[in-house]
C-alpha cells in the first residue's frame, strides 16, 4: 500500500511539472509578443520610429539566444528547479518594470533583462522532460512545445481586446502580474525528483561541441524554426498577393499548436525516428511547394501540413537529448546550445525571402527556397546514423 501511494504521488507530482512546463512555455511566448499588436500605441507615445519600436523586440531576442547556452550549463550543474527561480524571478520583475516604462532606453534595458530571464526557458524544460519523463519524452516536450503555440497566440490575440478596454501599459502589466504569479507557484509548489540533482554527472562541453549529432541536430531546430517563423512572417503578404484573405494564414499556427504531442506520441513509439523524419521532410517539402500552386481549399492544407511538420521536426529534435543515453547527462547545455544557434534560421530566412521578392518580382522563388529549406535538411539529415 505503501509502495502504491508513493506511485501514485510520484505520478501526481510528474502531472504538476508537466503543466509548469506547459505553464512556462505559454508565458515565454506571451511576453514576447505582447509588443507586436501595440506598436502603433508604443511608437506613437514614445515617439519612436519603426526601426527603433524593431529594436525594442530585437533588444528580447537578442539577449534571449545569447543567454540560452549558459543557462542550460546553469541548469545541468545546480539544477532546473534553483535555475527557474532565478530566471522566472528576473523575467517576472523585467516583465513588471517594462509596463512602467516612461522612456525609450527603459523599454529596451527592461526588455533585454526579459529575454536574459526567459533564455533559462528551453533548456530547463528539457531537464523538466529528462527527469519527470523519461520514459515519454517526446509526448511531454511536445506538451510544452504546443504551450508555446497557445502563448503566441493570446499575445496577438487577446492583446488587441484588450487594447480597446486598457491602456497599453496596462496590459502590460497585466501580464507581467500572471509573470509573478508563476514565479510564486514555481517557488513554492515545484519539486524535483532527484534527491541532489544540482551534482547531476554531466559531459564535459568540449564533447558536447565535438558531438556530430549534436550538430544534426542543430540543423533540423535551424531549418524548423527558420522555415516556420519565415511562413509565419509573410504569409499574410502572401495570401493578399494571391487575392485571398489574409486571416487564412492561422492554418499555420493550427499545425504547430497539433504537432507537438501528435508528432510527440508518434516519436515516442517509432522504432527508428529517423524514418518520421524523412516522412516529414518529405511532406514539408511538398506542402511548402504548394502554396504555390495549390487551389483552395488544397491551399488550406498545405499551410496546415507546412506548420504541421515544421514544428514536428523541431518537437522531435527537442525530444531526442532529453531521451538519449549519452546526451541526457547534460541535457540542457545540449538543447541551449541548439536552441540558440537554431535561431540563425529565422533571423536570416525572412530576410533572405523578402529578398528573393525584390530581385525576382514574385513570391514563387522565395516559397521554393523555404520549402527547399525543410525538406532538403530534414530528409538528409535523417539519414545520419546515431
Amino acid at each position: 500500500m505503501i509502495q502504491q501511494a508513493e506511485r501514485s504521488n510520484t505520478a501526481f507530482a510528474a502531472q504538476v511539472m508537466l503543466a509548469f512546463s506547459f505553464a512556462i512555455a505559454f508565458l515565454l511566448h506571451l511576453l514576447l509578443f505582447a509588443t507586436a499588436p501595440m506598436a502603433t500605441l508604443v511608437m506613437e507615445d514614445m515617439g519612436l520610429s519603426h526601426t527603433q519600436f524593431g529594436i525594442v523586440f530585437a533588444a528580447a531576442m537578442i539577449s534571449l539566444v545569447v543567454f540560452r547556452i549558459p543557462w542550460g550549463l546553469i541548469g545541468d550543474r545546480i539544477g532546473y528547479l534553483r535555475a527557474l527561480r532565478i530566471a522566472l524571478l528576473i523575467s517576472a520583475i523585467s516583465a513588471v518594470l517594462r509596463a512602467f516604462s516612461s522612456s525609450y532606453p527603459t523599454m529596451l534595458l527592461s526588455q533585454f533583462f526579459l529575454g536574459l530571464g526567459l533564455a533559462a526557458v528551453l533548456p530547463c524544460l528539457s531537464l523538466i522532460v529528462t527527469e519527470w519523463s523519461p520514459r515519454r519524452p517526446g509526448l511531454s516536450t511536445g506538451i510544452y512545445v504546443s504551450g508555446f503555440a497557445v502563448g503566441n497566440a493570446t499575445a496577438l490575440g487577446l492583446t488587441p481586446v484588450l487594447l480597446e478596454r486598457m491602456y497599453w501599459q496596462h496590459v502590460l502589466l497585466l501580464y507581467g502580474g500572471l509573470a509573478a504569479t508563476l514565479c510564486g507557484l514555481w517557488w513554492f509548489f515545484a519539486k524535483s525528483a532527484v534527491q541532489g540533482s544540482s551534482q547531476r554527472q554531466t559531459m564535459n562541453f568540449g564533447a558536447v561541441l565535438k558531438d556530430r549529432y549534436i550538430w544534426v541536430l542543430f540543423l533540423f531546430v535551424m531549418a524548423a524554426m527558420g522555415s516556420y517563423d519565415t511562413l509565419a512572417t509573410w504569409m499574410p503578404n502572401v495570401l493578399e498577393t494571391k487575392e485571398l484573405n489574409a486571416a487564412i494564414a492561422s492554418l499555420l499556427p493550427l499545425g504547430f499548436f497539433l504537432a507537438g504531442p501528435v508528432i510527440g506520441f508518434a516519436s515516442d513509439r517509432f522504432r527508428d525516428r529517423r524514418t518520421l523524419i524523412g516522412m516529414l521532410g518529405l511532406t514539408a517539402g511538398i506542402s511548402i511547394v504548394g502554396i504555390n500552386y495549390a487551389p483552395l481549399p488544397l491551399l488550406l492544407l498545405c499551410l496546415f501540413l507546412a506548420g504541421f511538420t515544421t514544428t514536428g521536426v523541431l518537437t522531435i529534435s527537442l525530444a531526442v537529448p532529453a531521451g538519449h543515453e549519452r546526451l541526457a547527462a547534460s541535457v540542457g547545455g545540449v538543447v541551449g546550445l541548439i536552441s540558440s544557434l537554431g535561431n540563425i534560421g529565422p533571423l536570416a530566412m525572412p530576410v533572405l525571402f523578402g529578398f528573393l521578392i525584390d530581385v525576382t518580382g514574385t513570391f514563387h522563388a522565395s516559397v521554393f527556397c523555404v520549402a527547399a529549406l525543410a525538406g532538403v535538411v530534414f530528409i538528409l539529415g535523417s539519414r545520419v546514423k546515431e
